[in-house]
């Protein structure tokens, strides 16, 4: 990349999340880092700015708008990095990214939007890849553990000469915290087109949706259950695993979380391996309430999803979620953590299980930690794997990115069972 005024640019700095991100960069940056802040009004760009103190007192302001590609284009032109918290990003993101793959510069947002995703692939992996531009989508609670936890997990796989992964599941095992205003009208905006397009149905419906080389991949992530209890579990995706007797229910974040792992083991040639079987749940423990528990998170997550499609619906959950822009307070925050187990199988019979986790609340200090330190990396790091064009945090990062974090007291740790040691036909 050719020499820029900027190293990074941080839109929708003044927002919540992108506040907590401004607030990390200033801390964390150092003063031989060029940040500019980029947002719609000065005026709360320059109290931002005052309110970082000393650190950000240099940082150059940006007023510009999300739908002003010219601009956009000028600024990207300018900085190493543009980074941007303003969702939903079908809306808001397009312009950014596109302006950023024309420039030939590093991009990185927090969407959790399978469709803008898509898009993204379809209209600006091309063109990223002959500007040296990546575009690392999902940067944030969505989907860095995910995404990071497998790549680690399949790299000491191979390292230990177990041969790839197969049946792989993430297993949320303590979430304290909550989700953005942000996060949430991202997935209302998602729910309105899928009611409207069939063909984003399609692709919402799709486990391997996000691949550029769909037709190499199966024909479906998991193979389908029959009979009523096969519709019963389809509906209201409640299990209990045989042997430990503990209940499982689903993941508000998996379905986007599933597709962004399987796009990185499709971008890095299926280094995870061709039989990787990849899902995420909630472990709801043992306990006589535990599929009581698993029971109501299923219905009334599907509530939710089925409720933000229709207008009337829609009007009375908006009385109960966090607007965008909003947040919890920093006693709330500091009480926030997450902790997640990924339980493998590989292809030799071996199974490894990988912790992680942070003493963070997920979707906005947590987050804001994970943007701000992958943004800090593509400006300022030698040794990322120099993917370009439509990347995940694993391919356009990958172990850059969980040292840093690990230095920021995150954990990525993978031990091998051997208690659990099967033989396999080789």
């Amino acid at each position: 990349m050719p020499e820029r005024e900027l190293d990074i640019v941080l839109y929708g700095a003044t927002g919540f999340v992108g506040a907590l991100t401004a607030a990390h960069l200033a801390q964390h940056a150092g003063p031989d880092v060029r940040i500019a802040l980029a947002g719609r009004s000065r005026p709360k760009l320059e109290a931002l700015r005052i309110e970082l103190g000393r650190a950000a007192s240099s940082w150059e302001l940006v007023a510009v708008d999300a739908t002003d590609g010219p601009s956009l284009r000028a600024l990207a032109a300018r900085t190493r990095v543009l980074a941007t918290t303003v969702g939903p990003y079908a809306r808001y993101g397009k312009e950014v990214a596109r302006a950023c793959a024309e420039a030939g510069t590093h991009y990185a947002d927090l969407t959790g939007e399978l469709l803008f995703v898509r898009w993204s692939l379809d209209e600006l992996d091309a063109r990223a890849r002959e500007t040296g531009a990546a575009i690392v989508h999902a940067c944030g609670f969505d989907s860095i553990p995910s995404d990071l936890g497998v790549l680690t997990t399949a790299q000491r796989v191979a390292s230990d000469g177990e041969g790839t992964l197969a049946e792989t599941t993430l297993l949320v095992r303590s979430l304290r915290g909550g989700f953005s205003g942000g996060t949430i009208d991202s997935a209302r905006q998602q729910a309105i087109t899928a009611r409207a397009d069939a063909e984003a149905r399609t692709v919402l419906g799709d486990p391997y949706a996000l691949s550029p080389r769909r037709a190499e991949e199966p024909s479906s992530g998991r193979r389908p259950a029959t009979g009523a209890l096969g519709r019963l579990r389809r509906l209201v995706p409640v299990e209990r695993h045989p042997s430990t007797g503990r209940w499982t229910g689903p993941f508000v974040m998996a379905a986007f979380n599933t597709r962004i792992v399987r796009l990185s083991n499709t971008l890095s040639d299926w280094s995870y391996g061709r039989a990787l079987r990849y899902r995420e749940a909630t472990d709801f423990g043992s306990g006589p309430m535990s599929p009581v528990l698993a029971g109501g998170m299923a219905v009334g997550l599907g509530g939710v999803v089925a409720g933000m499609a229709f207008r009337p619906t829609r009007a009375v959950l908006d009385r109960f979620l966090p607007r965008p822009g909003e947040g919890p307070s920093p006693e709330a925050q500091a009480a926030g953590r997450f902790r997640l187990d990924i339980r493998s199988t590989t292809t030799t019979g071996a199974r490894y299980r990988t912790r992680v986790g942070a003493d963070h609340d997920p979707g906005y200090g947590g987050t804001a930690i994970m943007f701000g330190q992958t943004v800090l990396a593509l400006a300022r790091d030698e040794g990322l794997p120099r993917r370009t064009g439509v990347c995940t945090p694993a391919t356009a990062l990958g172990e850059v990115l969980v040292e840093r974090l690990r230095a920021q007291g995150f954990i990525f740790d993978v031990e091998r069972d051997h208690s659990a040691d099967e033989p396999a036909d080789r």
